[in-house]
């Protein structure tokens, strides 16, 4: 029977010429290019928590490694490399080929190797937790440098991953999907399963942004963080909040829920003076994303978002928290 060091060898080790020392060592040794500095961060995924069980362990391979290369996108990071803890409840080769093939893939994309980890024997379902690495030199894109009258931008559009979501957890909870809601499901489930990071565009926004963060809990929630760290307010204007294709049918009030409140987005959300918006729609056009300025930064606190008649929505949806 194959144990864990031949599940390490087989689905896991690849070599790098970046990297000194790699998978099957104590501890692995990277460079980190001159003048650079390390930047760094985690996420944690639970199996019925964060993914469902029947999810394709390619995409979910992909997704992974990807809701942690956006944090190195909203830090302006360039990837060098990542650290991979597995526990399983079982050897299951098909399902680790698959896996492994998804997260290989992406790391291959965006120059991050696999370069260490752990796995173990899970007595509660699948547990993922993702460590990536990336160089990083001054000035640094964080939360906490806003400034007032700077446009707010975000790339992308919103809410597809919001409504798979639902549609899944509601097929999930043993209700039929409606033909429509199939439909509509098969439409957006991509945008869950297998989202962009962002890398390239934050690599670009290093010297014309201020503040970025990536949308993981909501466009508002995470917009709050950014003003809350950096001691400002915000006016939001719902007609210039882009809207994914995909949902483009459902109703006004579905629509506002999941782009304002819907996580999982992993697209940016940053500031940037007046002053730079010809730059950065040069940016989008050059990496073929697009960039809408849904906003500003104002004075004060606080977090205001206009109707397409320019009144004040006062019921607003919140992200999503872990304990809430």
């Amino acid at each position: 029977m194959a144990g864990e060091f031949d599940l390490i060898r087989q689905f896991f080790t690849r070599s790098a010429p970046t990297v000194l020392v790699g998978v099957g060592d104590d501890c692995a040794v990277f460079d980190v290019p001159a003048g650079a500095q390390l930047a760094t961060s985690t996420d944690l995924l639970l199996e019925g928590r964060h993914f469902f069980s029947d999810v394709d362990p390619f995409k979910l391979g992909h997704k992974a490694l990807a809701v942690n290369l956006s944090d190195l996108g909203a830090m302006g990071a360039k990837p060098i490399g990542c650290l991979l803890g597995l526990g399983l409840p079982n050897f299951n080769a098909p399902w680790l080929e698959r896996f492994s093939a998804g997260f290989h893939e992406l790391a291959a994309k965006h120059g991050c190797p696999l370069i260490g980890g752990d796995t173990t024997r899970s007595e509660q379902g699948i547990v993922i937790s993702v460590t990536v690495f990336g160089s990083v030199s001054p000035p640094f894109l964080t939360r906490g440098s806003a400034h007032e009258g700077d446009d707010i931008w975000v790339s992308g559009a919103l809410g597809a991953a919001d409504v798979a979501l639902a549609l899944l957890m509601k097929a999930q909870q043993g209700e039929t999907l409606s033909g429509p809601e199939q439909g509509l499901l098969q439409k957006t489930r991509a945008w869950l399963e297998m989202p962009v990071p962002r890398v390239e565009l934050g690599l670009a926004l290093r010297n014309l942004a201020y503040a970025v963060i990536d949308i993981s809990d909501g466009l508002l929630q995470d917009l709050n963080h950014i003003l809350q760290a950096s001691n400002k307010g915000a006016l939001l204007y719902v007609s210039q909040i882009p809207v994914n294709p995909a949902i483009a049918g459902l109703d006004q009030a579905q629509k506002l829920k999941s782009v304002l409140g819907g996580g999982d987005v992993y697209e940016l959300c940053f500031t940037a003076p007046v002053s730079a918006r010809e730059k950065i729609r040069t940016v989008g056009d050059e990496l073929g994303i697009s960039l809408s300025m849904i906003g500003s930064v104002t004075t004060g606190h606080g977090l205001k978002v206009l109707d397409e008649d320019l009144i004040e929505i006062r019921d607003l949806p919140s992200g999503f928290d872990h304990f809430r």
